[in-house]
């Protein structure tokens, strides 16, 4: 299973944010990307992720063994800054919502509410949560649903210290178990031995810096 991303170039209104990007992650990979707002990385993600149409180049996946690639949309779990939950639903309804739409069994709404330490409150509607309690059931989200790759947008926005070191377990034992992770991020997300590609926010030749 890889992830490949070819030349990207994209733009923002008339102007291009970012040119030449190339990447290549293979199963149990991550590649962060850093860099001052305004650079270029959620841009890129949604371009990853196929919200975006790339003004050139391409991003293909593959992993079930056919020499088709495909594209990454179809096989990723996009977490942007919002969280993609209706207020009006209950935690559990949201769940179990994205559970059959994806279409991929993972864990039951619970077992992600455990997860993500919030169990036992699944019932009680979105809007009712705080900040932090709303961002960690957007990453059950993730849970419920099997995807092999992450695309994730400062993930551990409106999170404290805790839920960080939470969320960066469950995103390890994604990785060990031959997921791929595309973040951008402000801050550590205490992962070990990911690659880095910091944006310039400048569309030369070498826009995207590897670390």
């Amino acid at each position: 299973m890889h992830l490949t991303a070819e030349s990207l170039a994209a733009r923002r209104g008339d102007d291009l944010i970012f040119v030449n990007i190339s990447f290549h992650l293979a199963a149990g990979e991550a590649l962060v990307l850093t860099g001052r707002n305004g650079s270029g990385k959620s841009t890129l993600l949604r371009v990853v992720a196929g919200l975006l149409r790339p003004e050139r180049g391409a991003v293909v996946f593959h992993g079930d063994g056919s020499r088709e690639g495909r594209h990454p949309g179809e096989v990723c779990h996009y977490l942007g800054h919002r969280n993609a939950m209706k207020n009006e639903l209950t935690v559990a309804e949201n769940l179990d919502f994205w559970r059959s739409f994806l279409g991929n069994a993972g864990l039951s709404t619970e077992d992600a509410a455990e997860a993500v330490g919030l169990a036992g409150i699944s019932h009680l509607p979105f809007a009712y949560l705080s900040a932090g309690q709303q961002r960690r059931f957007a990453f059950a989200k993730l849970l419920v649903a099997r995807r092999p790759v992450w695309i994730l947008d400062e993930p551990t926005a409106a999170l404290d210290a805790s839920a960080d070191q939470l969320f960066a377990g469950l995103i390890e034992t994604h990785l060990r178990r031959g997921g791929i992770v595309v973040a951008a991020t402000h801050q550590p997300l205490g992962l070990k031995n990911v690659q880095e590609l910091k944006m310039t926010g400048f569309a030369g030749v070498d826009q995207g810096v590897w670390g």
